[in-house]
């Protein structure tokens, strides 16, 4: 099986972390939407076997017309009909009542919210469009129109956050009934407004040590409440795994359509395309994709490899290593292996709850330089 993911780049408003590629110049969209459904007809037989997922993501997707949406997905034709998940990031201040039942009447059958936190406050600092109460509105107004699979995303570590205050947005966050949930550390990304501000001195990073608190009373928390965490940032209940961000950690052949979006044939060969949306648009309208591309070498395939199953629950196979990588893998992982930060059962590789938090650095000293 297969993914498409579409990127819809366009945002009301800039978050002062994000560091996806968007834009807030709104008048190119319907343009966009035109291109995305030319680029498919110049890519669908990229895929050779049927499309299982379809996500759209961004950006911020749910500032797009009805209209708009239910043309994407005409014009994605028959993968929409073999597609078993299909999910649409929204905001919550888009999702009206309205919304959610346009959202219903078309092939989306899951929603994933940025909701990020709970507190007011926070979701001003990070120039966030919505308030705490909406992401409530939202939840309710999406099971009322029979959306039946809601993801919540959820950040800590803000500048001066306690750990009582994080506890407080996890049971918020579980007081709404979501099927799953996302959670990372605020990032400090190179070229967003929030790394600028750490510059200046203006916030500070979380300490550490109280970061590392959160992320394991994260999981102690979601835990308690029946949920599985199958992914380093990512928790779902029974049956509710995100199927199309486990087919990017699982080697899955995916198309990405849109501008900045990448895609992967399932074997060696990464392509992206151009982040510049009059690029794009002028690209897919006169037939020629601009676009880069590259094919991994064995290294570059092993590395790759290393950091997607490494970050799932269910780890590395060693039997999908050549003999001499599996070599070097085992070698460089004994130290991590005796400091309780990986464990081996059988002929598979995984990270241990201690490990986890570390994730990072365990994984760039597995790679091969």
């Amino acid at each position: 099986m297969a993914g498409i993911y579409v990127h819809i780049p366009f945002c009301r408003s800039r978050c002062i972390y994000c560091g996806f590629f968007s834009t807030t110049l709104m008048g190119r969209c319907q343009r966009y939407v035109d291109a995305i459904g030319r680029e498919w007809q110049l890519r669908c037989g990229e895929l050779a076997e049927p499309v299982r997922t379809i996500y759209i993501g961004g950006g911020t997707p749910s500032v797009l017309s009805t209209r708009q949406l239910e043309q994407l997905f005409c014009s994605l034709g028959d993968a929409v009909s073999t597609a078993e998940e299909v999910t649409l990031e929204c905001n919550p201040d888009d999702v009206t009542l309205d919304f959610a039942h346009a959202l219903a009447s078309l092939p989306v059958n899951r929603v994933s919210m940025g909701a990020q936190t709970f507190s007011d406050e926070r979701l001003q600092f990070l120039r966030r469009r919505h308030t705490a109460r909406q992401v409530g509105e939202a939840v309710s107004r999406l099971r009322q129109a029979g959306i039946g699979n809601v993801s919540l995303d959820l950040i800590y570590g803000f500048p001066d956050e306690s750990l009582v205050e994080w506890h407080g947005d996890i049971d918020a966050a579980l007081s709404l009934g979501p099927d799953h949930l996302s959670a990372y550390a605020l990032s400090y990304e190179e070229g967003t407004p929030l790394s600028a501000m750490l510059r200046r001195g203006e916030v500070s990073e979380a300490d550490e040590e109280l970061s590392r608190r959160m992320y394991y009373d994260l999981i102690d928390r979601l835990d308690a409440a029946g949920f599985e965490h199958y992914e380093i940032s990512n928790f779902a209940r029974p049956q509710r795994r995100s199927l199309h961000n486990s087919a990017y950690w699982d080697h899955t052949p995916y198309v990405g359509l849109g501008a900045a979006a990448h895609s992967y044939d399932g074997r060696r060969r990464r392509q992206w395309n151009v982040s510049d949306v009059d690029a794009y648009i002028t690209g897919v309208e006169s037939g020629a994709m601009l676009s880069g591309h590259e094919t991994l070498d064995e290294q570059s395939f092993y590395n790759d490899l290393l950091m997607t199953a490494l970050r799932t629950s269910e780890g590395l196979s060693l039997s999908r290593l050549a003999p001499e990588q599996r070599d070097y893998c085992l070698a460089a992982a004994r130290p991590f292996l005796a400091d309780d930060l990986l464990v081996r059962c059988d002929d598979v590789l995984r990270l241990t709850r201690r490990g986890l938090f570390v994730s990072d650095m365990v994984i760039a000293e597995l790679m091969m330089a």
